[in-house]
């Protein structure tokens, strides 16, 4: 592992330039009645930590989150509020993070500045960062992207229980389905108590509702969501429960 002075992204440059739909239903019916659940009762905004593989294969989907990131804002807006943190890892050893925004034009202008470049993935120094982040002020959700693991598993691992302890639920949104990327999101995502979905490579429905969807549980939270599991049309949010423990 790296050492923890090693795991902290660098800050952003501020004002820089499924085989098949899985869970499709479960979503649509999880956000449809999340936009009624009303702000939190704790009047608190929703904090989420939203991270992107940003090395050369991945500039497609970058550019797609480019445009879907706003649905994050709206869906968690009809609940209590969010506020984003983007962090992202490209090229030879380059990890960053941006300053916590509460607008979605900041933080799609921070996207549009940033290129895809070649490297490994960096998946233990965003959870690293994640960590340390979620100690300073707590962490609602955490949300990665990607479609690649080239570290050692047994690394991320530790880390993810560590944010399991912390109360930081992983959502792993997976593009295509490798096996060894697989197998590392579904445990990650096993040990935080969050939940990992794959997605199609260019599916922009797909992987737009996964957004909307984790940031409406950042901004409402377990006791939303089980709320609605409960209610007549809460089928899907009885099946995220069957993940998100």
């Amino acid at each position: 592992m790296a050492k923890d002075r090693d795991e902290t992204p660098a800050p952003a440059v501020r004002n820089e330039k499924a085989p098949k739909s899985t869970g499709r239903a479960e979503i649509d019916a999880f956000l449809a009645q999340a936009r009624a659940l009303g702000p939190r009762a704790d009047g608190k905004r929703g904090r989420l930590v939203f991270a992107l593989d940003a090395t050369m294969s991945r500039q497609p989907t970058w550019d797609l989150a480019c445009k879907l990131q706003a649905e994050m804002f709206e869906e968690a807006g009809a609940v209590g509020g969010l506020d984003v943190q983007l962090v992202f890892y490209r090229g030879i050893h380059e990890c960053r993070a941006s300053p916590w925004v509460s607008d979605p034009a900041r933080l799609a202008a921070l996207m549009e500045k940033i290129d895809c470049r070649g490297g490994h993935t960096q998946i233990g120094r965003v959870l690293g960062h994640l960590r340390k982040e979620t100690k300073r002020q707590k962490v609602d959700a955490f949300v990665f992207v990607g479609d690649a693991m080239e570290e050692k598993v047994d690394d991320l691992c530790t880390i993810a229980g560590e944010l399991g302890l912390l109360g930081v639920p992983a959502f792993m949104f997976q593009e295509n389905r490798d096996p060894i990327a697989e197998q590392a999101f579904r445990e990650i995502a096993r040990l935080t108590k969050g939940a990992w979905c794959p997605f199609d490579a260019g599916a922009a429905a797909q992987l737009k509702e996964l957004l909307r969807a984790a940031a409406a549980y950042a901004a409402g939270g377990r006791v939303a969501l089980a709320d609605l599991s409960k209610r007549a049309g809460g089928e899907g949010a009885v099946r995220l429960l069957s993940q998100i423990r």
